[in-house]
């Protein structure tokens, strides 16, 4: 097993230390404002690969590239003439930020990056340690989340050291990541653009910006491993805690629970009565929920509960993106 160095993104030297091992090869997870991604240089196939083998992610489950600027895009992505304008307004609201655009790829990017297929995702990340980390390497990083395939994502170094301690080479420590759930991803190069994961970004918010409508892919329930998916975080499973999940509607009463049963407990509700509470924090702010979600989910499963109870919140805006994930999760098992 290798030793995992623990890096504090408040110390500048330790960013570059973490730079330098990005530019030797190998795996650094990091902090970004959604969720920590496991990064990778993204122009060496070698590298990429050990993206793969850490996780133990598949080879169909393509990557999301994160790059330091705009002007780096041209390294690992082909802008078509027909969407400039269009990628220009996306570019302009929300980067940096937590929309990921699927583009055609350049010859540098790897296959391993895109499962074979011809889009790449490409993101630049707000959050400062990120962009530290980007800028001191100069590299495009190849970064999903630092986690075990499958697992609950990780909002913490702790989250990412509990899946991967002895698998990867350093985790850059910034503290909590302030969105909580994966970046929004869009294929801008339809009309209707298609919307293959939501998060942070929302459709209508992309509308606005681009006068363009948004239409929300749909993936087929297929249990058998694809060939490849058409692009990151579109697998039907994903995101689940050890314990099984179970969605349900809001209560007015407390529902009845078994033994060793968790509950993601909104504030001011009535917990069931021997249930372990996660305190999740208000039902009508969605964002503290979202950045407040795997985290609950991995706190309950420490705690040792059987079952985690969790309540799903209403469609539209970022609650979206909890029920995506929210779904994906209670599928898993």
């Amino acid at each position: 097993m290798k030793q995992t160095l623990h890096l504090s993104a408040e110390k500048p030297e330790q960013i570059i230390q973490g730079a330098e091992l990005l530019r030797s090869g190998r795996l650094v997870a990091f902090a970004t404002e959604t969720v920590y991604g496991l990064g990778a240089n993204a122009l060496s196939t070698e590298a990429v690969a050990g993206i793969f083998e850490a996780k133990q992610r598949p080879s169909w489950d393509p990557l999301i590239v994160h790059i330091a600027s705009v002007a780096q895009l041209r390294q690992v992505a082909v802008v078509p003439p027909q969407f400039a304008n269009r990628l220009l307004a996306l570019a302009s609201a929300f980067w940096p930020g937590p929309l990921t655009l699927l583009l055609p790829r350049s010859a540098a990017i790897p296959d391993a990056v895109t499962a074979g297929r011809e889009l790449v995702g490409v993101r630049i990340p707000s959050h400062p340690a990120a962009l530290a980390l980007l800028r001191e390497a100069n590299l495009p990083i190849a970064a999903p989340s630092a986690n075990r395939f499958g697992h609950t994502s990780p909002t913490t170094a702790a989250h990412v050291l509990a899946d991967l301690e002895g698998r990867i080479d350093a985790v850059l420590d910034a503290g909590p990541t302030s969105v909580g759930v994966e970046s929004t991803v869009l294929d801008p190069t339809q009309t209707p653009m298609v919307l293959y994961r939501p998060g942070a970004v929302t459709a209508e918010q992309l509308t606005a910006a681009t006068g363009v409508e948004v239409t929300v892919y749909e993936p087929a329930r297929v249990v058998a491993a694809p060939e490849s998916l058409p692009s990151p975080g579109v697998g039907i499973r994903h995101y689940a805690p050890r314990a099984t999940l179970m969605l349900v509607e809001p209560w007015v009463e407390a529902p009845e629970v078994g033994a060793k049963t968790g509950v993601m407990l909104p504030e001011g509700w009535q917990a069931p009565a021997g249930a372990d509470v996660y305190q999740w924090g208000r039902w009508e702010d969605l964002d503290t929920l979202a950045a407040r979600l795997f985290a609950g989910l991995r706190e309950l499963d420490d705690r040792g509960v059987d079952v985690i109870v969790c309540p799903l919140p209403a469609a539209g805006g970022v609650g979206d993106a909890l029920r995506d994930r929210l779904r994906k999760a209670a599928m898993a098992k």
